[in-house]
């Protein structure tokens, strides 16, 4: 399953989405359930808990990843997404955000790397 915080995560998201694709995978998509509006998030709570592995693409804040690896019991790939407003720093804020989560579950890829989420999730699905 593949989750974006906001729209403009989406372009990193897509690409996450073909290259699992490419591999085989079937992808499910949940865009623009970010933090500012959790209801949108919780409920797809049985999509996420149904995943193998959820790839969540965020920029700003980037905390997103850490939310959802706090509610489901699966790999979280996350990836910082140098779009968006404010003190983002092209990708480098939600990058440190990610690289600091409490949750274990939680691995980060580079900024704006939706080609190696989409790979990691392809094999941990053969696993």
């Amino acid at each position: 399953m593949i989750v974006t915080a906001g729209t403009t995560d989406i372009p990193a998201a897509e690409e996450a989405k073909v290259t699992a694709q490419m591999f085989g995978n079937i992808v499910e998509t949940a865009y623009d359930v970010g933090v500012a509006g959790l209801q949108r998030l919780l409920a797809q709570l049985d999509m996420l808990t149904g995943a193998r592995v959820v790839i969540v693409a965020a920029g700003m804040d980037g905390v997103l990843p850490s939310v959802v690896g706090g509610l489901v019991e699966r790999p979280v790939i996350a990836v910082p997404v140098s779009s968006g407003y404010g003190a983002s720093f092209n990708g480098l804020s939600s990058l440190l955000t990610m690289l600091n989560s409490c949750s274990p579950t939680v691995s980060v890829v580079n900024i704006d790397n939706g080609f190696g989420e989409g790979v990691v999730a392809s094999l941990i699905n053969r696993t």
